[in-house]
C-alpha cells in the first residue's frame, strides 16, 4: 500500500514490545514504531499496559520513509484499541473531548435553530 500519507489513521498489528516502544506491521511491506513519547504524555511505568503482541491497533502516522517503508506512529488522543465484539475501549484522555465540546455543540444548535440562551 503506497498511498500511506503523513496525518493518515492506518490499522495495522502489534509484532513487538521494547520497553521504549511499540513494533506495528501496516501491511505486507510497510512497518512502523510507536515510540513510548507517542503514546501519552505522561509518564509510562509499563508499556505493555498499551498493547499486547498480536494486537490490531490503530495509529497516526507522524512520519514516513517510503523507500525503507517505514513509519513512525502515534496513538496519542486516538482510541487506539479495538477488541473482538467491537465495543469501545476508553481512549487515554476519556470523556473530555465531550466535556471540551459539548457546550459549543449546543451552541451551535442553538443558534441554528434560532433559540435565543
Amino acid at each position: 500500500m503506497n498511498d500511506f500519507e503523513v496525518g493518515s489513521i492506518v490499522q495495522g498489528k502489534v509484532t513487538g514490545i521494547e520497553k521504549y516502544g511499540i513494533f506495528v506491521k501496516l501491511d505486507n511491506d510497510y512497518s512502523g514504531l510507536i515510540h513510548i513519547s507517542e503514546i501519552r504524555n505522561s509518564f509510562i511505568s509499563n508499556i505493555n499496559k498499551f498493547a499486547e503482541i498480536d494486537e490490531v491497533i490503530y495509529s497516526e502516522i507522524k512520519s514516513i520513509d517510503h523507500d525503507k517503508k517505514q513509519a513512525i506512529l502515534s496513538v496519542k488522543n486516538l482510541n487506539y484499541r479495538t477488541n473482538k465484539n467491537n465495543s469501545v475501549k476508553e481512549s487515554v484522555r476519556g470523556f473530555y473531548p465531550l466535556k471540551e465540546n459539548l457546550p459549543i455543540w449546543l451552541n451551535e444548535k442553538k443558534e441554528e435553530y434560532g433559540i435565543n440562551s
